[in-house]
């Protein structure tokens, strides 16, 4: 018995194969191995422990378990390095244009000369990234289009080539973004300002309904961080919206009544209490801790705006309300514009960064360290790891560290957004965040209560698909839970994820049907779950004024008494964002193979499957594949009867594993 997925180990018929490259052709548990064939396995999951090592000294994301650093087999494709190319030149080239045609008074001649080097430089990389490109038979836009005669070395050359221009890229960028900081002063800021700034990419919808009402209740179930609203039966103690200010927002409707049918919602943002006020360039920057009421009207469906407060402490943050009365309406606005700025720290360092990302590189590094790569579940997991341990080494050294993004255009001093992440990361709770779980532990699982919340219903198609695929994958190797518990690496593995991985609620696993549900969410988080929250920041979070990471100015103690301006004060600097748009357009851009779609990470991609039971006609594979294209069509028609489509769960649009 052959396989040809070890990594320089000894393969059942004697023959020695050196790189880890696909799925076992005929994965086995360790029970049911013998003695000879269990010290190879123990001798392969050895040397793999040496290239794949924990950490929690990571400075950015002190007591996170990490990889100490990323292997080679982690290493992205030269297809995803193309892709993202493909969008940073893209990002190089609308800065140019917002310099070039400046929203500020003009760049003086040193500027403009450092601008057109710039533009010469990113122009001489786009003609090699092309050449490339063309070598490779790689198609624009397009997914392994890539031609098998490149030899490996070749390949591994061409890809480092990609990187040094990637890191040229970043540094043409960061040139251009200090320029206009060095012009701030200059700056007027203004809506049309803001818009200004997609010169030659599309601004996003958001940009000119981001003030409407029913917009921004729509952004808690259809938005970046559909993860936080939460069905209550009473009102927070702090939180004293009146029976005649719910009212007033939901004619016709009875706070109590509303209250007792669970038509009620609430988005606490209290969780965000370690975040620190910084400055940037000598300007205080400012963190909130909102709380919004939203409700569904009687008979309704969509969610309706209720009441804001500012703050945890109804002292101080008296409750604001939804109203078109010129002496409230400003007061109103900027109690939204609070919100949207305490989403977006959630959203970034509680939902995204720790909920996907370092989730996924915990079990990541436990599943190499812990199981061989002839064992079932090796197979099955690891193609949803790829990339992500590259990634998230990328967003430690060039995101979140000191000067990064997340310094700058966050409100946050870096190191309280570090020590968010990091409680979110390690408050996370494995099981408790299982959709049908989550749903029901924030009360809004029932559709007859919240009958528009599109994240949900889509997210629940693509979860039990999920499902379906991993109950027949382990139904195949695991014929009754005792093979479950006879299992050696699977204990291993689970008791490291939830010790070396510090993962919350993870436990010893006793059964298939628990095992299913372990390996569904597992594939879940790396996928649909990242895209749901990671491909809105090109669509919706691009656009400062709708949503941003900082506030410029203190939250607003009453909501009389205020004006446009004001309201526009509360907006970060240009530069910032034109860095936050540049920074997202990137991070939502890069589709990088669709779920379902298993192959390797090495041309000539082959399919990643070995097994004839997973690949057959009608095996496991083709059902699940069969399964994503029916949720597609699905939620394209969903979407056909949606007033505004959600598309970030449609499984053509899911990448398999975090790799952005």
């Amino acid at each position: 018995m052959s396989f040809e997925n070890a990594q320089t180990i000894v393969a059942k018929d004697g023959v020695q194969l050196e790189t880890v490259k696909r799925g076992a052709v005929d994965p086995s548990l360790p029970q049911n191995d013998t003695i000879e064939q269990r010290q190879q396995r123990r001798a392969q999951i050895a040397k793999t422990c040496a290239a794949y090592q924990w950490t929690t000294d990571i400075a950015s994301l002190p007591g996170v378990p990490l990889a100490t650093h990323v292997p080679s087999d982690d290493k992205p494709s030269i297809v995803w390095w193309f892709h993202v190319l493909e969008v940073g030149l893209a990002i190089i080239e609308n800065v140019i244009a917002v310099e070039l045609h400046p929203i500020l008074a003009g760049l003086d001649d040193a500027a403009r000369q450092i601008v057109s080097k710039s533009q010469t430089q990113a122009q001489e990389i786009s003609s090699s990234v092309a050449a490339l490109c063309e070598k490779h038979g790689h198609v624009k836009n397009g997914l392994d289009a890539l031609e098998a005669g490149v030899a490996e070395a070749e390949q591994s050359s061409d890809i480092s080539a990609l990187q040094k221009f990637a890191g040229e890229v970043h540094d043409i960028f960061l040139i251009l973004i200090d320029i206009l900081k060095a012009e701030e002063a200059a700056n007027i800021k203004s809506i049309e300002a803001y818009r200004d700034q997609f010169r030659t990419m599309k601004a996003p919808g958001i940009a000119y309904t981001f003030q409407d009402d029913d917009e921004f209740a729509r952004l808690r179930v259809a938005g970046p961080n559909p993860m936080l609203i939460t069905g209550i039966a009473e009102l927070p103690e702090n939180f004293p919206v009146s029976a005649a200010q719910y009212a007033a927002a939901i004619p016709g409707d009875d706070l109590q009544q509303a209250l007792a049918d669970g038509r009620v919602f609430l988005n606490d943002y209290k969780d965000l209490e370690i975040l620190v006020a910084g400055v940037w360039q000598g300007h205080a920057k400012y963190v909130y801790q909102p709380m919004a009421l939203f409700a569904v009207p009687p008979g309704g469906s969509a969610l309706k705006a209720v009441a804001i407060q500012c703050g945890q402490d109804s002292s101080q943050y008296p409750v604001m309300t939804p109203t078109v009365a010129e002496k409230d309406k400003w007061g109103w606005e900027i109690a939204k514009f609070v919100v949207q700025v305490a989403d977006c720290n959630y959203h970034e360092l509680f939902v995204h960064l720790a909920g996907t990302h370092l989730v996924s590189e915990a079990i990541a590094v436990a599943t190499r360290r812990n199981l061989a790569n002839i064992h079932p579940l090796w197979s099955l997991l690891v193609p949803h790891f790829e990339g992500t341990l590259f990634i998230n080494n990328l967003a430690v050294k060039t995101l979140i560290n000191q000067g990064g993004p997340i310094d700058q255009f966050f409100g946050g001093t870096i190191t309280s957004s570090q020590l968010t992440a990091v409680q979110g990361r390690l408050s996370f709770n494995f099981y408790d965040k299982m959709v049908p779980h989550d749903m029901a532990r924030r009360h809004v699982g029932d559709a007859s209560k919240l009958p528009d919340f599109p994240y949900r219903d889509d997210a629940l198609l693509v979860w039990n698909a999920i499902h379906e695929w991993a109950e027949q994958y382990i139904d195949i190797y695991y014929t009754d839970d005792d093979a479950v518990t006879a299992d050696s690496e699977l204990a291993l593995w689970a008791t490291s994820i939830a010790a070396e991985g510090l993962m919350e609620g993870f436990e010893a696993i006793s059964s298939r049907a628990q095992l299913v549900d372990v390996c569904t969410m597992i594939i879940f988080t790396a996928s649909a779950q990242h895209a749901a929250v990671n491909f809105p920041q090109k669509q919706v979070m691009t656009f400062a004024p709708a949503i941003t990471g900082g506030g410029w100015s203190a939250a607003p103690m009453q909501q009389d008494g205020h004006d446009k301006q004001e309201w526009i004060g509360y907006m970060p600097p240009m530069s910032l964002s034109l860095l936050q748009l540049s920074s997202l357009v990137l991070l939502g851009s890069v589709y990088y193979r669709p779920l379902g779609d298993y192959k390797t990470n090495r041309a000539p991609y082959k399919s990643w499957f070995q097994d004839p039971r997973i690949t057959g006609d009608e095996g496991p594979l083709s059902r699940f594949q069969a399964g994503l294209r029916a949720v597609e069509e699905r939620i394209i028609a969903r979407n056909k009867r949606r007033m505004h489509p959600y598309t970030y769960l449609q499984p053509s649009l899911i990448p398999t594993s975090t790799n952005i």
